[in-house]
């Protein structure tokens, strides 16, 4: 294979990683609103349930439909912007191609086999409780949740696309020896903590 054609593929695979980040990041900033909503949710029943002796028979399963929409469609989110939380003790220390090559097993040996689930099944289950108009059996107030299963084959399907490009990004990385950037990057503990010592440093020096 020539270098042309290689480099139109590298091409090909920066834009597909392009339209996952920016599909990924657009949605958990999206679902991440339901935060807001949820709060307001708590407020509202503290308000009703101690200052006006009236709590609502709904808000328990409205809390958990927000914390369940926010979990499932953060994780594609999560994964774009290298949020998850991961050992790294001894996978920082290889260089950035033995990193690729780790990543690129283990996607195919344990991510893709359960994402794949989650959409496949998740659709089944999703169709069920739609054609059945499912509501909650633990809410006297019989609260309608068909609506919000329809979020666990999406929230596979968003995986899945992510997925791709994680493996796309270790495929650039096995041929160039670098990473490709990445859209938004969660800065870690570690790295936050640093960063200001060294600012206060600084400040002291100054």
């Amino acid at each position: 294979m020539g270098k042309a054609s290689i480099s139109t593929i590298i091409l090909m695979m920066e834009t597909f990683i392009k339209f996952a980040d920016t599909l990924s990041t657009s949605m958990g900033k999206a679902f991440s609103w339901c935060i807001v909503i949820l709060m307001g949710g708590t407020v509202y029943e503290v308000v009703m349930a101690y200052v006006f002796n009236k709590p609502t028979l709904w808000n328990f399963d409205f809390s958990m439909q927000m914390y369940g929409a926010i979990l499932m469609m953060s994780g594609a989110y999560c994964l774009a912007t290298e949020a998850h939380v991961r050992g790294d003790v001894i996978y920082r220390l290889f260089s950035q191609k033995t990193q690729a090559w780790i990543d690129l097993v283990l996607y195919f040996i344990f991510f893709f086999p359960g994402v794949v689930a989650l959409a496949f099944y998740g659709y089944e289950y999703a169709a069920l409780a739609w054609k059945i108009k499912e509501t909650s059996w633990s809410s006297p107030a019989q609260i309608q949740i068909y609506m919000v299963k329809t979020m666990i084959p999406a929230a596979g399907t968003l995986l899945v696309i992510q997925g791709i490009a994680e493996v796309f990004r270790s495929l650039i990385c096995i041929r160039t020896g670098q990473w490709p950037a990445r859209m938004v990057v969660a800065e870690e503990t570690e790295q936050m903590l640093m960063r200001t010592s060294q600012e206060e440093d600084k400040n002291n020096v100054i």
